[in-house]
């Protein structure tokens, strides 16, 4: 059986990014790591420095969502932060902030609502959501990352699954890493998110003006 040709070096990179972007707009794959790995070898990768880098991931799913998924994905950016703003009301007591790709533009199909809390403890949330009946799913957060969430919480708003991710007090001063690499995320309290809705839907978003 013959090998598939593998692309040559200097666009097997851009290869990669693509396929990885084509992955987690479509397929629901949230973890950028994972969906350049999977394309890697798919692709025939073998070298760590043929990898792209999740910036170069990201754009190539701007690029991907902006080409095929245009209009349904505006409609979509905005229906799940109209969503988020929603939950982080019903959660204002524990310093909610959107962050993830819905915060970003960059939800896919599949893609999740994703909010931080900052209570006091964990417990209080999870109290919280037995007083008003919510149904929800407990995960155990990975403990090998440093400022790992205390607790993962996931429910459906609606139609709109959500994530939350509950911290310490203490590290809501700190700038947090992506779990997809090395990047700073970007996180927004409610204030900034209800702006976001008014502006409208966009293909990006700017946070720091």
């Amino acid at each position: 059986m013959t090998r598939p040709a593998v692309p040559h070096r200097s666009n097997l990179r851009r290869e990669i990014a693509a396929l990885a972007a084509r992955m987690i707009a479509e397929d629901g794959i949230s973890d950028y790591g994972f969906a350049k790995r999977k394309a890697a070898r798919q692709l025939g990768a073998v070298n760590a420095d043929e990898l792209p880098n999740n910036a170069e991931i990201d754009a190539e799913v701007r690029t991907y969502l902006s080409v095929f998924q245009d209009e349904e994905h505006l409609e979509r950016q905005q229906f799940m932060r109209v969503a988020a703003a929603e939950v982080m009301r019903e959660l204002e007591a524990f310093r909610p902030y959107l962050t993830g790709a819905v915060l970003e533009g960059t939800a896919g199909r599949y893609a999740e609502v994703e909010i931080d809390l900052f209570p006091e403890s964990a417990k209080e949330v999870e109290i919280f959501f037995l007083n008003h009946a919510v149904a929800y799913e407990h995960r155990e957060p990975r403990r090998n990352q440093p400022d790992a969430p205390e607790a993962i919480l996931l429910f459906d708003w609606g139609e709109v699954p959500v994530k939350l991710r509950i911290y310490s007090p203490d590290v809501e001063r700190l700038s947090r890493r992506s779990p997809h690499g090395a990047r700073q995320m970007e996180r927004a309290r409610l204030a900034t998110v209800e702006a976001l809705i008014k502006q409208g839907p966009a293909d990006s978003i700017d946070l720091h003006p």
